[in-house]
């Protein structure tokens, strides 16, 4: 009898537990099912019918920029081929006469669209055309970046070597204005002997006439104790062309920039003893070029400068001083680099070479303020 009594306990148990699993968990086919949230997505209509479902990331240059959950690289298409434009998210919209929008768009006519901007979010028809960029990266007005990088190495003992090397350039940037500084400073004894002491410097300043026209002027100035070099001076000035700005290619080549100079030039060089070689003063020209190219957001730079300055009277007669190098950055702004200094000159003082190679391996800091997405 006890047993029967226990069996049906269980039984009514198991009965109850059975029905309260049910009812917390149907398993009808009425059960709603959960979906993934999935984000609204903006819509580009193009002219020809296509249809782009992403986000807008900016339209710069006449460019608009989609990103795809389907494709990592970002879709680039014409502004100029949009009719039609629906975004989601709000992003600033700058008109031709200077009015930036805020806010969210939708889709209307073929050639215009609908901002809900404000914070009314009252509604605005605006005409594609007259959109000149889409939520651009705003820079500050004047863009400074820059480094400082040295290099020292001593040996003790049977050899007393010791090399110092100093590595410095600056540039601050504004929509008219770019001002360059450069310098470089190298010492090197051996035993308390001198065996290596030169220093040079340049100061330039570029007006720029339009976005990619500039006029320079520059001064640059050098000494060298083992060229018998007191002081070489040029202060130069002349037109130069902004080739490749940042921003002009996609890729890996985003952030290359290159320019060209060409101008006349005072160049004076002092000697320090001048019964080996007498001063000389002469008008010349001037021909430089600077390319940069930062790759992998700034981790590795690779760099080329040079100018030229030939004599007007006589052109076999010029001096050259050309830079080559790559920076790398370790972390944060510390950085290392690596670069090889020629000069050349083909009329060298009496005594001395005319090619002068110096290899400076250096540690130092760099940095940059321009802003990026």
């Amino acid at each position: 009898m006890k047993h029967s009594i226990v069996a049906l306990l269980l039984v009514t148990v198991l009965s109850l537990t059975t029905a309260a699993v049910s009812s917390a968990f149907p398993t009808d086919d009425s059960t709603p099912m959960l979906e993934a949230a999935v984000p609204a997505q903006d819509v580009i209509t193009l002219k020809d019918g296509s249809v782009i479902h992403g986000e807008v990331i900016e339209m710069v240059g006449g460019v608009l920029q989609i990103k795809s959950l389907l494709m990592e690289d970002l879709i680039k298409v014409k502004w100029s081929e949009v009719s039609k434009l629906s975004v989601s998210h709000p992003i600033p919209f700058h008109l031709k006469e200077g009015t930036v929008l805020v806010g969210t768009a939708e889709e209307a006519e073929a050639g215009t669209m609908k901002l809900h901007a404000g914070p009314n979010g009252s509604i605005v028809s605006v005409p594609m055309d007259a959109v000149t960029q889409v939520n651009p990266v705003v820079q500050p007005p004047v863009i400074y970046s820059g480094s400082l990088n040295a290099g020292y190495s001593q040996s003790t003992g049977n050899s007393q070597l010791r090399n110092v090397s100093l590595v410095g350039d600056f540039i601050a940037r504004s929509e008219q204005l770019r001002l360059t500084l450069l310098g470089r400073y190298v010492y090197g004894d051996n035993a308390g002997s001198l065996i290596a002491r030169n220093a040079r410097g340049t100061i330039k300043l570029d007006f720029f006439i339009t976005k990619r026209l500039f006029w320079f002027a520059s001064a640059y100035v050098e000494n060298d104790f083992f060229q018998n070099l007191k002081l070489r001076t040029a202060i130069a000035s002349g037109p130069g062309y902004q080739w490749i700005e940042r921003g002009d290619f996609g890729g890996i080549f985003k952030d290359m920039t290159f320019y060209t100079e060409v101008g006349a030039a005072y160049f004076n060089e002092d000697y320090r003893d001048n019964s080996i070689t007498d001063d000389k003063a002469s008008f010349r020209g001037r021909i430089a070029m600077k390319w940069d190219w930062p790759l992998f957001d700034d981790r590795i730079t690779l760099f080329h400068h040079n100018e030229i300055f030939p004599s007007i009277q006589n052109f076999s007669d010029f001096f050259y001083t050309m830079d080559n190098g790559v920076r790398l950055k370790i972390l944060a702004g510390l950085t290392s680099g690596f670069q090889v200094t020629t000069r050349y000159n083909n009329r060298p003082p009496a005594g001395t070479g005319d090619t002068d190679n110096l290899y400076l391996l250096t540690l130092g800091y760099a940095f940059d303020t321009t802003r990026k997405r």
